[in-house]
């Protein structure tokens, strides 16, 4: 026991030298830019209305629409790549299994390989590929989607007073429901996220989509939307013939130098269809949709269930649902804030359940270019669900709290480095005679994280 103490403190002093190791090469990298590394604005790749994919991006939400003249057709390969190193303990009361122990060490990386085609003025493709994601050994497509700014391949100038202010886009990807979609991480993209994991319930789903975009210059944000619902595709007969529609409505302005101010609010509704649950087929995967698996590797995972792969997100699991979203975005200076409002309910009426999320970050940045920043975030879901999709058993006082305290370093526009205390609590009766029942986890987690 006595070695194996000694080899567990040796490796972990190794782990931590070669983190710092890694920071400081990555430092020399960083000092060796050019002081003139923040100045050139124009590098899009030839690229209309397009989202940098490193710093630039960050507090960018809908893409912008600008006046980027078209210069034929242009092809951007970029890349995402995240690792991190974690150091969680856990521990819950449920005597009916046995949670995993959890060593310091690293996770398994994720990667993403980007494509963003401009294949007409006004028109833009994009598409995501997973390398390496937690819940996935081999390579699949994520979803990608064709933004439409302009009609002109119709006729010149064809609705050119509504698509002045109006996109469209038409894809399999992510919808535009709620704001934290924009700062959340996406497998390896994790340089918009100013930390390391996403919300408690993460409001993302990779669907079929058409949806119209309004960004005037007075502000005013409106989106319209229509999925089916499914995540998995077939065509297949089972009567899953329900239909989803979402949209927002906001504004969002650059008040002066000093002040910007955005607020929002979104909602999302899926239909009922025929079928073996209560109330229609399973078509609701607003809060599962994200198959690449949660941040926290090993959390809450036990005997039944080794991998937990989506472990620690919430996923209420209705079939059906209704859910509004509040986001407010206030930016003075250095100062930032971000928060959510959000309310889902079961359409099911026979089974009833709604959920209540409360999420709200403080951060501050600072640096000549921003490029430090530290913060918090507090994340808590509390309501009343029922136990499966075929049951009407209500389980109530659901309550799961979060909270976030870090800081990050931008190296390079497209280097960042995170670094994070987390602690997570599971209260309520909800959880009773589950691995949940007094459950807690927390500690420390970097991560390093590359876009391009």
């Amino acid at each position: 026991m006595y070695l194996n103490f000694i080899d567990m403190k040796k490796l972990f002093v190794f782990q931590l030298t070669f983190i710092f190791t890694l920071f400081l090469g990555l430092n020399a990298v960083a000092q060796d830019e050019s002081a003139d590394m923040y100045e050139n604005e124009d590098s899009r790749a030839e690229l209309q209305n397009f989202r940098y994919n490193d710093q630039r991006g960050v507090n960018v939400f809908e893409a912008p629409k600008d006046d980027t003249p078209y210069r034929g057709f242009g092809l951007r390969v970029g890349g995402d790549f995240a690792i991190q190193w974690q150091a969680l303990t856990q521990s819950s009361n449920f005597t009916g299994d046995t949670i995993q122990s959890l060593d310091p060490n690293f996770n398994l990386p994720t990667a993403n390989l980007n494509l963003d085609v401009q294949l007409y003025d006004g028109v833009r493709m994009h598409l995501r590929t997973y390398l390496s994601s937690r819940n996935h050994a081999e390579a699949w497509v994520k979803g990608g989607y064709v933004r439409i700014d302009k009609l002109d391949f119709i006729k010149e100038d064809f609705l050119s007073g509504i698509m002045d202010v109006a996109f469209l886009k038409v894809g399999y990807d992510e919808i535009n429901y709620g704001d934290a979609h924009f700062r959340r991480t996406d497998n390896g993209r994790a340089i918009y996220n100013p930390f390391v994991g996403n919300y408690i319930m993460d409001a993302f789903t990779t669907e079929p989509f058409a949806e119209i975009n309004v960004l005037h210059p007075s502000g005013f944000i409106g989106v319209l939307g229509a999925s089916n619902g499914r995540l998995n595709q077939n065509v297949v007969e089972n009567n899953d013939d329900g239909i989803t529609f979402y949209g927002k409505l906001g504004y969002d302005k650059q008040m002066n130098d000093d002040l910007r101010l955005r607020f929002t609010g979104s909602f999302y509704s899926s239909s009922a269809s025929t079928g073996d649950y209560p109330g229609g087929r399973k078509r609701e995967y607003l809060y599962s949709g994200d198959r690449s698996g949660s941040r926290y590797y090993g959390v809450f995972g036990s005997n039944q269930d080794p991998a937990g792969n989506f472990d620690p997100r919430f996923n209420p699991g209705w079939t059906t649902l209704t859910a509004f979203q509040i986001n407010p975005f206030v930016k003075f200076k250095g100062l930032e804030f971000f928060g959510i409002f959000e309310m889902a309910s079961n359409n099911v009426d026979s089974v009833g359940g709604s959920v209540t999320q409360l999420g709200a970050e403080l951060l501050y940045r600072f640096g000549g270019n921003e490029q430090f920043y530290v913060g918090g975030r507090y994340n808590a879901v509390t309501g009343d669900l029922f136990d499966t999709p075929a049951g009407t058993t209500i389980k109530t006082d659901v309550e799961v709290t979060r909270i976030n305290v870090g800081g990050g370093w931008f190296m390079t526009r497209n280097m960042l480095a995170k670094i994070e205390y987390v602690t997570n609590t599971y209260g309520g009766g909800a959880w009773e005679n589950t691995i949940y029942d007094g459950g807690e986890w927390n500690g420390v987690v970097v991560e390093a994280a590359i876009s391009f």
